[in-house]
């Protein structure tokens, strides 16, 4: 099973996608005037402002439940793993890909706005097979998306969050993973038969406290070893362009390991963080687009360089070589994972670092698994929009509870590599979509900036703008126009209210 797993991963995450990820982030950047810069202090004042509708919930809430789906093992077990294969260097790459990936996350979650929908329930739904079937008008495509979305985040992708949950436990309390399936199994059940608002709720409480948290811990570390860091800095930088000694041989894969766990963990261009944007409740689609753009610099500039200072400035890491061999080997016996992050901890607060970075390590990935759910449920909903099968969505909680166990009780070699397989395929989809389809996000951009330029809180006209299929923006404009018959009105004033 490995074996093909490895397999399949060397098509995947060949150098092409590597490239395209680095290209696009670059491409979006550009095309957007380094939004990520200009648009810091209007992204941060937006995340809090909005209210939640019958049919939305807020930019905040939406912030929170993307990134429950960004903050996961990735910021801890993730980042040990591109050090461990890829060097210190590797963590460069994750910044840069999180700053190149900030204008991609907002290409992408504008669309998902722009041509979000309400379900049988009245409830926002949106994301890459909903963009891609009415701005691409490629539904094939949009189908193709959706099955690889409900495959990788219903089935691969949970197994690498349960495992890391698991071997964490296991590491600070000795409980077996199988114990630790079940509980997280049960807890699961509790919240995902509660809906998109009971996630939304949970997330929003716990994602900002958990993070706080994790950055303090980090903080008080970093402090300590002070006198260390501009060496980390330094490690950091050198070894991403080979330019420190022993890891001028695995300069490829510092970029290899730190883009393909960036986008593990921030998640710009993979196509999930749209699916938590076009839940939002706001007037304009660019909005959410900024909110978006931040939660990639939430997740790698903050909680992933705190796991990485942690971990390279106690020493608690090793690094192999192209062949295994070992080039830095500074915690034996103790694979790439929760383990580095725990043993850091642990160097510097003696009985409480592998408690922590477990508990911690628990909520970042049981978060994640919600998100997961909520990204598979909206692609079920998406296939069930024509011909109802309401039983889809029971099938989809139980197989991704049985992911859950799965993964908790595998080896974590194999849970990352299956995890590495839905990343990587639901990627290349989306990349090429919103390549295709930038032209509407670029537009929507333009509009924002002209209104607030003028001091108005913008509004969306996709009809002014010369924007097709922007339905839900359409009905919307007239209803609030008055021009449209009693049920699109009433719908309004049930929005309103």
């Amino acid at each position: 099973m490995s074996a093909l797993v490895d397999a399949i991963n060397g098509y995947i995450w060949s150098l092409p996608l590597i490239y395209l990820c680095l290209g696009v982030g670059l491409y979006f950047s550009l095309r957007t005037r380094f939004l990520q810069i200009r648009h810091i202090k209007e992204m941060v004042r937006l995340m809090f402002k909005g209210e939640s509708s019958p049919a939305g919930i807020s930019s905040f809430q939406a912030l929170a439940l993307s990134l429950s789906g960004r903050v996961g093992t990735g910021n801890i077990a993730g980042v040990a793993t591109a050090i461990t294969f890829g060097g210190p260097g590797a963590v460069f790459w994750m910044w840069v890909v999180a700053f190149l990936g900030a204008g991609t996350a907002f290409i992408e979650s504008t669309l998902a706005q722009i041509y979000k929908e309400k379900d049988d329930n009245g409830l926002y739904r949106g994301g890459p097979a909903y963009y891609i079937e009415k701005g691409l008008g490629m539904k094939w495509y949009a189908w193709i998306f959706a099955f690889a979305t409900i495959i990788g985040c219903g089935l691969l992708l949970p197994g690498v969050q349960a495992n890391s949950i698991a071997s964490g436990i296991e590491n600070a309390f000795g409980i077996p993973t199988s114990v630790s399936a079940a509980v997280v199994v049960v807890l699961l059940g509790l919240i995902i038969f509660g809906g998109i608002k009971r996630i939304a709720h949970f997330t929003q409480v716990v994602v900002p406290f958990m993070a706080l948290g994790y950055i303090l811990v980090a903080f008080v570390i970093i402090v300590m070893n002070i006198s260390m860091l501009p060496e980390v800095v330094s490690l950091i930088v050198g070894s991403a362009f080979g330019l420190q000694a022993g890891f001028g041989a695995i300069l490829g894969l510092a970029i290899e390991w730190g883009v393909k766990r960036g986008i593990y963990s921030n998640e710009a261009g993979q196509g999930t963080g749209p699916h938590a944007a076009a839940a939002a409740e706001v007037s304009h689609p660019a909005k959410q687009g900024l909110v978006q753009s931040f939660s990639v610099y939430i997740d790698t500039l903050f909680v992933c360089t705190a796991t990485a200072f942690m971990v390279i400035i106690t020493g608690a890491y090793n690094v192999m070589g192209k062949t295994g061999e070992a080039i830095v080997e500074k915690l034996p016996g103790v694979s790439a994972g929760p383990g580095y992050t725990q043993a850091a901890v642990e160097s510097v607060m003696p009985g409480f670092g592998s408690i922590f970075v477990a508990v911690a390590l628990f909520f970042f990935a049981f978060t994640t698994i919600l998100a997961y759910y909520y990204i598979a449920e909206t692609n079920v909903a998406y296939i069930n929009r024509q011909v109802h099968r309401p039983w889809l969505v029971f099938v989809l909680k139980l197989a991704l509870m049985a992911s859950v166990v799965y993964g908790a009780i595998r080896t974590a070699e194999l849970a990352w590599g299956l995890g590495d397989i839905g990343v990587g395929l639901m990627a290349w989809l989306n990349i090429v979509a919103i390549l295709l389809l930038q032209k509407p996000a670029l537009i929507a951009l333009k509009d924002y900036e002209a209104q607030k330029a003028k001091g108005l809180d913008p509004t969306f006209d996709p009809t002014k703008l010369g924007i097709k299929n922007a339905d839900h923006w359409v009905k919307d404009k007239k209803a609030k126009s008055g021009l449209v018959g009693d049920e699109v009105v009433a719908d309004a004033q049930v929005e309103r209210s």
